[in-house]
């Protein structure tokens, strides 16, 4: 039970071996994912030359997971449910438990990575995803024909398709938040945003993302342990980028096998305590 009284499924079981720190699951479920170490002062910055040699203008929005700290609440999960009024088959951030080689187990929080070179926005072909100059990878459901490329294309399966007809509210709501975004129609596929509504709407009113709740990602404010840090990653006093200077290490899912460049940064399970390349 969780303290709204409210049952809690426990999260959904996975396993790392040797090679792989971390393993997706679902759609790529036994696929090796191989992910790899890099300091913070290698950290790709956001504000470099893109792939036409134009550097973007403004703030490129990120977050930080802090995978030591994550308890496998799922409060990200419900609080995103309700304020994108999801029903419990649709599930935008996915959390599910993983096993180091020593045993111990931890939990894997994994919303849409908002990759800078992200293939769901090259293969839709009619231009329904696409993505802004500050990084969030976004969609135009009006556009989206539900073809489903994109969602094929996504090797973190961070989108779900519309089945269904929208329901009329989310069963995490109100425990969790309100809805706070139209519903979607049936037969588009559905993602994560950021929480791009209350970014926009937050800046427009002087507030900062990742320093103000109302203009933070609802799983961020939510996460009752500071797991999750936002902000704008070129911005070296935002809380990602001072949580991401500080840690040990970091990580990004699958960056060098795929180049897509995330802008979701894990800091992994400590390696003094919990080395996940020790045996037994």
């Amino acid at each position: 039970m969780n303290e709204t009284g409210e049952s809690q499924p426990a999260p959904e079981q996975g396993t790392t071996s040797r090679r792989d720190l971390i393993k997706i699951v679902g759609a790529l479920a036994g696929a090796a994912t191989l992910t790899q170490f890099i300091s913070s002062a290698t950290l790709a910055s956001r504000n470099t030359p893109d792939a036409n040699g134009e550097t973007p203008a403004g703030p490129q929005w990120g977050m930080s997971i802090d995978i030591n700290k994550c308890i496998g609440c799922k409060y990200c999960t419900y609080a995103c449910q309700a304020v994108n009024n999801l029903a419990d088959d649709m599930i935008y951030n996915v959390v599910t438990t993983e096993k180091m080689q020593n045993g111990k187990e931890y939990f894997l929080s994994r919303p849409c990575m908002h990759c800078a070179e992200a293939p769901c926005v090259h293969v839709c072909p009619v231009k329904a995803t696409y993505k802004r100059p500050d990084g969030i990878v976004i969609m135009d459901y009006t556009r989206c024909i539900g073809c489903r490329y994109c969602q094929v294309a996504c090797p973190y399966d961070a989108r779900v398709f519309n089945w269904k007809e929208p329901i009329k509210t989310s069963p995490k709501s109100p425990n969790f938040g309100f809805q706070e975004v139209p519903n979607r129609p049936r037969g588009v596929v559905e993602k994560c945003t950021f929480c791009s509504h209350r970014i926009d709407s937050g800046t427009a009113r002087g507030m900062v993302p990742g320093v103000d709740p109302l203009a933070t990602p609802a799983c961020v404010v939510a996460c009752p342990t500071g797991a999750r840090a936002f902000g704008d990653l070129t911005d070296p006093e935002s809380p990602v980028s001072k949580v991401l200077a500080d840690a040990k290490a970091v990580l990004r899912l699958r960056e060098d096998e795929l180049s897509t460049e995330p802008s979701v940064y894990y800091i992994p399970p400590d390696t003094h305590t919990n080395n996940p390349f020790q045996k037994g």
